[in-house]
């Protein structure tokens, strides 16, 4: 069963390349309520714990360290069918293939700045929200 919740990062490229606010707004327009959102820095570890699923692959050690390279912007999302429809607006990991008005074909670099992460799973969104936010940070 589908949940209402998703749980979104705004990548360090965006976030140096001053791109929250379009996002955000991005994000507003397609009609999700924002229930918890942090500008933050992981630390490698923390990266490392976050990605852990993907350990074993080639790009991991990049992957770590791009994502603990700067600032970035985790929130909870809140909408009916919040993981398939967040995963329409973000569009494709590779910004050349995004359709037209979504988030990566709007503001990323390449697959590996490609602007914001989005969960795959309503499982994956529960775990990822955990992860950054308390029960007390959500509204």
């Amino acid at each position: 069963m589908a949940t209402n919740r998703t749980f979104t990062m705004i990548k360090p490229d965006a976030v140096e390349n001053n791109y929250i606010g379009g996002i955000l707004k991005m994000i507003n327009e397609a009609g999700f309520r924002i229930v918890a959102m942090k500008y933050t820095k992981l630390s490698a570890e923390a990266a490392g714990t976050f990605y852990e699923v993907h350990k074993e692959r080639p790009f991991y050690g990049e992957l770590v360290s791009y994502m603990s390279s700067g600032p970035i912007v985790a929130a909870i999302l809140e909408k009916e069918n919040a993981v398939a429809d967040f995963r329409t607006l973000i569009g494709a990991t590779d910004p050349t293939k995004a359709d037209e008005g979504t988030i990566r074909k709007t503001y990323a670099k390449s697959i590996a700045a490609n602007a914001v992460h989005g969960s795959d799973s309503d499982e994956n969104a529960q775990i990822e929200g955990d992860f950054y936010f308390s029960k007390l940070e959500r509204y």
